[in-house]
């Protein structure tokens, strides 16, 4: 299913999806976005502009993702061979796993190129099967950036001339963006339910579209962690270089602090995160956002409760819609739900139908049908 809104840059089908200790960060200066002094000027330009019309903008440090290795569980080594366009990285992997031989090989992109590289081995299993594998099965290749060069790069009037500047000058298209690391929840309720939330109207990006809770890993809260109080600002690779680590652990907690703050569920009752792959957002010149899925322990109607109650960001969203299991993965463009989500919320639905994280729980424990009045009503718009 081709949608000109998103696509998908990497999936983790072949374990089911990953868990935070199969994740690695490589944190680098060599990782953040080049430049020069006309798009310096550029950005302050667009900047002042969007601050005389939004003044309550928030210039906060932002994790920018330049590339990724794939590992393989039996041999985690990286030896490059072909070269496809980023773009087509997921679509490199289906072929990976369907042609035989091809099927053995994980792959490495940098720079905007997809690199096959050692044997996968085995067959297709899940996160917690890899347990016993010593070394990382993904790692993440992040620099350090901001919302204020994600508006004057990714959301410029000028990012065409941006990304063939890129390519000319750096072999990468996407050297002077920004590019920063969003996060998403695939989050389903203990009776099959997956979470939607619709976006306000007052939001920046997507407003009145309906989309999954998420956000930003933080780089401050990072910095926090690691007893540094440090304003935004103050921020660097140095100070956070050490303890990738810690970086690995905000991103996958990010995730159900998105959660909580913005469907108002209790961290308590969230499963652990596993990570499902990431997407890109065309509409935004394909900024990254590492999609989860996430189990609730509560039921929807619970949900549903808690939601109207308000969490820390009640003013983001103003409603809160409900979808089973089932119709999520029958999604698609023909669907008339499609056109209401936006690129975040496709993007994730395209991974949880790729990876089906959740897919031997779903059929161990058979769910409640939610009564369809109770359905229907949780998706009228308030």
């Amino acid at each position: 299913m081709m949608d000109p809104e998103v696509s998908v840059l990497l999936h983790c089908a072949h374990w089911r999806g990953l868990l935070e200790t199969q994740v690695q960060v490589e944190l680098s200066e060599r990782f953040n976005r080049q430049t020069d002094l006309h798009l310096e000027h550029h950005i302050k330009e667009v900047w002042a502009e969007r601050l005389s019309k939004e003044p309550w903008l928030f210039n906060g440090a932002k994790f920018r993702l330049h590339s990724f290795c794939l590992a393989s569980p039996k041999h985690p080594h990286y030896t490059q061979a072909s070269c496809v366009p980023l773009l087509h990285c997921a679509e490199e992997q289906e072929k990976q796993r369907g042609d035989g031989d091809a099927a053995r090989h994980g792959v490495d992109v940098k720079n905007g190129c997809i690199n096959q590289t050692e044997s996968f081995g085995g067959s297709t299993g899940s996160a917690a099967d890899c347990h016993s594998h010593t070394g990382p099965l993904l790692i993440l290749r992040l620099g350090l950036t901001c919302y204020k060069d994600y508006l004057g790069t990714n959301w410029s009037c000028q990012v065409a001339e941006l990304r063939r500047h890129g390519e000319e000058e750096f072999g990468d298209p996407l050297a002077l963006l920004a590019q920063p690391l969003g996060v998403g929840a695939v989050m389903c309720t203990d009776d099959g339910q997956v979470v939607l939330i619709r976006r306000s109207q007052k939001v920046a990006e997507a407003g009145g579209l309906l989309d999954i809770p998420g956000g930003h890993p933080e780089p401050k809260v990072v910095c926090e962690r690691l007893g540094q109080e440090v304003c935004e600002e103050q921020i660097s690779v140095v100070k956070m270089q050490q303890r990738p680590e810690a970086i690995v652990s905000e991103l996958f907690s990010s995730v159900c602090a998105e959660i909580r703050d913005e469907v108002n569920i209790p961290v308590s009752s969230l499963g652990v995160p596993v990570l499902m792959g990431v997407a890109l957002n065309h509409t935004s010149a394909g900024r990254p956002s590492a999609e989860f899925y996430v189990s609730c322990s509560l039921r929807s109607d619970e949900v549903r409760k808690l939601y109207w109650k308000g969490g820390a960001e009640a003013n983001e969203s103003t409603d809160v819609v409900f979808l089973s299991r089932t119709e999520v993965l029958q999604l698609n463009r023909s669907s008339p739900l499609w056109s209401e989500m936006c690129p975040s919320a496709k993007g994730a639905v395209l991974l949880y139908q790729t990876v089906k994280p959740d897919e031997e729980r779903a059929a161990r424990k058979p769910h409640r049908n939610v009564d369809t009045k109770d359905q229907t009503s949780s998706k009228c718009s308030s």
